[in-house]
């Protein structure tokens, strides 16, 4: 517990308080409970915390993310697209935030990638020269109409829709595990053809159970055979690309056009309010998402709370030690 200025940060250990806080104050689906229970299960370490003003009223809160170091480092502390809660008790909670994960877990740094396009600094934070998710990304305004939402497209991209929506697709939601097993096929046979690495089965598998109705797959069927699928994590705001993939019949339909118009349009009819395309990496995908609309979206960035003089090794060895962790992971499969 932290009890220090004005306010006091208490542990959250109950699925039900956290999810009504996250999803009443507008958490993106990477705040949710069941993406730090996925986290949970494949090596991270999970804190969820409130932070109460001197009334007992719920001011803010955050889920943290910690993954140990090979040592001097310890630890790496993350909050994904958070904090939550009121602006004026930001600064305080993520100072509470970073002492707490340098108490318990010796992190060499707390990172946070707030979901907003500004960020004023807090005293002795930075700007930091990495980053986990990338922060160019296309998020479409759900609250426009349809009709507004396709002006708002190139040329090409309406067509594609429009002639991929016409050929013999069906799409719909994915329910079961074996419709999920026919979705990973079409994953793999993508990740061969674009050559990216993915994470085992399981993984994707404990999304689909962990999530639940807060990571719907929608999928593109020619013959009852999955062509293309669209994977999303969403909550009461805010639907997130996290997978997406497509065979050969896939390609050759465009099927990722009716499809992703098809979440798009479903996500309008849910009640969200923002559609984030997951980020701009890689030139060909970048060039497919930049024809859904006019606008991209520079969110804030990622800041970083140094907790140790080892600091500066983590922020200036990050990039190489990512390349060594892809050069590990390629041996294993």
């Amino acid at each position: 517990m932290y009890n220090r200025g004005m306010i006091e940060l208490q542990r959250c250990n109950d699925q039900e308080q956290w999810d009504d806080y996250a999803l009443e104050n507008g958490a993106h689906p990477l705040q949710l409970w069941g993406w730090g229970q996925l986290k949970g299960a494949h090596g991270w370490s999970v804190d969820r915390f409130l932070a109460y003003d001197h009334d007992e009223r719920v001011v803010g809160g955050a889920q943290v993310l910690t993954r140990k170091l090979p040592m001097p480092l310890r630890a790496f502390s993350y909050i994904p697209r958070g904090p939550l809660g009121e602006e004026g008790s930001r600064d305080e909670l993520l100072n509470a935030l970073a002492e707490n994960v340098k108490r318990e877990y010796h992190a060499v740094v707390l990172s946070v990638e707030p979901d907003a396009t500004e960020f004023v600094i807090p005293e002795g934070w930075i700007k930091s020269k990495n980053r986990v998710l990338p922060a160019r990304t296309i998020i479409l305004d759900l609250q426009k109409s349809e009709s507004d939402l396709l002006t708002d497209m190139v040329k090409k991209t309406r067509q594609y829709i429009r002639k991929s929506a016409a050929e013999a697709i069906h799409i719909k939601q994915v329910r079961s595990q074996e419709e999920l097993e026919m979705c990973l096929d079409v994953y793999r046979q993508t990740s061969e053809r674009a050559k990216f690495g993915l994470h085992d089965d399981r993984y994707y598998k404990d999304v689909f159970n962990i999530m639940g109705d807060h990571s719907p797959i929608f999928a593109a069927y020619v013959d009852d055979q999955p062509i293309a699928f669209l994977w999303l994590a969403v909550s009461a705001d805010t639907a997130f690309e996290l997978y997406g993939g497509m065979n050969d019949l896939g390609q050759q339909l465009r099927a990722n056009y009716a499809l992703k118009w098809h979440a798009i349009r479903k996500c309008k009819e849910w009640g969200l309010s923002r559609y984030d395309f997951g980020g701009l990496i890689g030139e060909g995908v970048t060039t497919f998402k930049k024809g859904w609309t006019i606008d991209e979206t520079e969110l804030a960035g990622t800041f970083d709370k140094p907790l140790s003089s080892l600091y500066p090794v983590w922020s200036n060895g990050l990039p190489a030690a990512k390349t060594v962790v892809r050069k590990i992971k390629s041996l294993r499969k």
